[in-house]
């Protein structure tokens, strides 16, 4: 029934429009996210942007895009630099203890210098101990 009332070609063709307006709507949040993120706007120029971008889409994507966007992948490359320090940071801060160094490395340290005869059973066991706390 759905095929005699509704041709091929046509499914075709609201697949594509669905297709293009949800591409649309994801470039459109992009370009509002840049404005937002953008250190070299000023909160008068991100307002102005956002109006036009707002109001007129169609004219003020494409202007932003002209305008500004050579300098969009400036902005997110930076933010996810940002983003992978700041993480490295927490991780070095997390997993390298007070002491400064892992407590995994400190352990096999110690085993090889044992293995290698330059510590003692007992010195072993109360160095492990200090690290473990």
């Amino acid at each position: 029934m759905l095929g005699t009332s509704y041709p091929l070609l046509n499914i075709f063709w609201t697949m594509l429009e669905v297709f293009a307006f949800i591409i649309w709507i994801f470039i459109l949040f992009n370009i509002i996210f840049d404005i937002f993120r953008s250190h070299d706007l000023g909160g008068v120029g991100k307002a102005l942007w956002f109006l036009f971008v707002l109001f007129l889409p169609l004219i003020g994507v494409l202007a932003y895009l002209i305008v500004r966007g050579s300098s969009m992948h400036v902005r997110r490359a930076e933010e996810a630099r940002e983003q992978q320090d700041a993480f490295a940071q927490y991780v070095r801060e997390t997993a390298g203890g007070a002491g400064g160094g892992n407590t995994a490395d400190e352990l096999s340290k110690l085993a090889d210098l044992k293995a290698k005869g330059v510590l003692s059973e007992s010195e072993f066991e109360s160095q492990k101990a200090k690290l473990l706390g």
